[in-house]
């Protein structure tokens, strides 16, 4: 039987976007200006907070947040191995050095003990990644970080609309980071921000994204640039255009109503209809709270890599989220000094999870998964 592919993640847009980008086209200007601004005031609402700062990646936002934080050459940033290389990328682009950590194998989120061990003088920040969207103990990271004199760079790029405790993920914390690129919870095209109530790291913020040029954040909104100017700093263009603030401006309309109760429909359903089957371990979570940007399951007794060609055999695409960072050439590829999160990586199975995937096509993953493992 021939079946049509099911896609791992897929960007969810249609006319409203067509035509929010057509507007800006339209009336002629497409750098950054009045729809960021929007976008950004629009953003700011949602969580509660004084600023939200909106770039072109969500890895400007990541790098830039921990140059606020402090962080630069010489310095070390505390990281969980298990996360996607941005992660460590935007570390290391401002001189810093990532320094991996373990995880909590219940929830692949930082392992706090293992992060204290790795403290030394030179520490100047934490990087917590809310690993497909749980946030993991944000009370206890901040204790943590207070206790050592840590700065904390939240890396919320999966926890868009998660809730913790019951406040939004983003609503609180020093410089809190999320993606909007293609597949996330919702996307601008390409595109992130950093929200924070601190004045002074929200401004260096909006410099360093336009070349360090002083306050033309101030002139792009109001439809000028700045002419005669003097630059102190390292800056970049990191700045968000119109087009994607536009697009941005609709998901984040889409979202509430739309995005988020699906992704978590499809998650509960998943776990409804996995938990049980054997060599399939679940993430205990709670997806009234938890808005899933991906579904990853453990699979146990060495039957990943089985289950995965076979669900590609099948026209089901699946990921692995992700390659530990330590093991790349750029970060030491030292096997063995992380035996928790080297293990976990054996075992991780992403599957599909997006607005877009049809019941009959959530009904298949599953039948295809239980049926292998029940055989194999």
């Amino acid at each position: 039987m021939t079946y049509k592919r099911i896609r791992l993640s897929k960007s969810i847009v249609g006319e409203a976007e067509k035509k929010a980008l057509a507007r800006v086209i339209d009336e002629g200007y497409l750098g950054m200006g009045e729809y960021v601004r929007k976008f950004e005031e629009e953003l700011a609402g949602y969580f509660g907070r004084r600023h939200a700062v909106c770039v072109n990646t969500g890895t400007a936002a990541l790098h830039l947040a921990v140059l606020a934080a402090g962080a630069g050459p010489g310095d070390e940033v505390l990281v969980q191995s298990l996360t996607y290389l941005a992660s460590f990328q935007a570390i290391s682009a401002t001189g810093a050095r990532p320094v991996p950590c373990e995880v909590e194998p219940r929830t692949c989120t930082l392992d706090l003990k293992d992060a204290e061990r790795r403290i030394t003088p030179r520490t100047k920040a934490i990087m917590p990644v809310h690993y497909a969207s749980r946030p993991g103990d944000l009370d206890a990271i901040y204790s943590f970080a207070d206790q050592h004199g840590l700065r904390v760079v939240e890396d919320a790029a999966h926890a868009f609309g998660s809730t913790h405790k019951g406040r939004k993920v983003g609503s609180t914390g020093f410089l809190v980071c999320f993606s909007f690129d293609g597949i996330k919870n919702i996307t601008s095209g390409e595109g992130g921000c950093v929200l924070t109530d601190d004045d002074e790291a929200a401004g260096r913020i909006k410099d360093l994204r336009l070349l360090s040029v002083k306050r033309d954040t101030e002139k792009r909104f109001s439809g000028q640039r700045s002419w005669e100017f003097d630059v102190a700093a390292q800056g970049y263009r990191y700045h968000m255009s119109n087009l994607f603030a536009a697009m941005g401006l609709v998901q984040l309309g889409r979202f509430q109503a739309e995005f988020m109760p699906r992704r978590q429909e499809i998650a509960k359903h998943y776990h409804e209809a996995l938990a049980g089957v054997n060599n399939i371990v679940l993430f205990p979570d709670d997806y009234d709270e938890t808005v899933p940007h991906i579904f990853p399951i453990r699979v146990t007794g060495q039957r990943r890599d089985g289950l995965r060609s076979h669900l590609l055999e099948n026209e089901i695409e699946c990921g692995i989220h992700y390659k530990p960072n330590h093991l790349l050439t750029l970060y030491g590829a030292k096997r063995g000094s992380l035996p928790v999160t080297e293990g976990l990586y054996e075992e991780l199975l992403t599957l599909p999870l997006h607005p877009g995937l049809a019941d009959e096509d959530l009904q298949r993953v599953i039948s295809t998964v239980k049926g292998w493992l029940d055989n194999a």
